[in-house]
């Protein structure tokens, strides 16, 4: 997976050399037919070769000493909304993750509520598809836990991430952010609905008060500022039907490294 990691960054870096102008999320390298062909088999042999070596495989964990002193922060850092300055002006103390969808049991939990589930830290390496990385220490409640908590139904398939940043304000909300895995990522043991890191309160650049954190895959996939999980049994209610807001726009939906 470190050499399929490593082509997709010579590719992106060579693109971007050459002038290609990147976005938040590098929108315009997945414009390009050649960029997108090329991603999507690597998605494919990505996800085939994890799911070969097995769904519980651990992504690298690192020490104390590895932490990046400079983690940047990409995508939204601050998200533009009324509600969203209301929790934060309040110190999230309102703020609620909603868990809705296929399960038998909603739940509604406050920052404090996620903080009674048994908590995991983790050292690990951040993605992005740009071309950087950063080690950064997180901690938060594994989602198998929380999704343990509400029951899924038998026909449940796919988590759903919905987050209060809106990329393009748009009428039928196509602009908000949003993110989507598999049940097998859902409960691998790396899989943290994170409330702080470097031990701190998570920062707002970095998605307070509640992030996703999914070690093996690439960072687009990472969803900050979490409002709702809702699970769902496929994609074809959610806007573009492809289980993303980058992925509507033409990334590929794995984002395995």
């Amino acid at each position: 997976m470190k050499i399929e990691l490593s082509r997709r960054r010579l590719l992106l870096g060579a693109l971007s050399g050459a002038g290609a102008a990147l976005l938040s999320g590098c929108d315009q390298l997945t414009q390009n037919d050649t960029v997108s062909g090329w991603l999507n088999q690597t998605e494919r042999l990505t996800r085939a070769s994890q799911r070969l070596l097995g769904g519980q495989r651990l992504a690298p964990e690192f020490s104390e000493a590895d932490i990046s002193p400079l983690f940047r922060a990409n995508g939204t850092q601050m998200p533009d909304s009324d509600e969203y300055a209301r929790l934060l002006a309040n110190g999230f103390a309102d703020w609620r993750l909603r868990v809705t969808g296929l399960v038998q049991q909603p739940l509604s939990l406050s920052l404090s509520d996620l903080q009674r589930f048994p908590s995991r830290t983790q050292i690990t390496r951040h993605d992005c598809v740009e071309g950087w990385s950063a080690i950064g220490k997180w901690q938060g409640v594994p989602l198998g836990l929380v999704l343990d908590a509400a029951r899924l139904r038998p026909s449940a398939r796919y988590v759903v991430f919905l987050c209060a940043d809106e990329l393009e304000q748009t009428l039928d909300g196509s602009g908000r952010y949003y993110e989507s895995i598999d049940l097998q990522d859902a409960w691998h043991p790396q899989t943290l609905l994170a409330y702080r890191m470097n031990d701190q309160p998570l920062p707002v650049a970095h998605g307070a008060p509640l992030r996703l954190r999914v070690e093996r895959q690439l960072g687009y996939k990472h969803a900050k500022y979490l409002m709702e999980i809702k699970v769902v049994d496929s994609f074809a209610q959610l806007w573009g039907g492809r289980g993303g807001y980058w992925e509507d726009r033409g990334y590929e939906w794995y984002g395995g490294i």
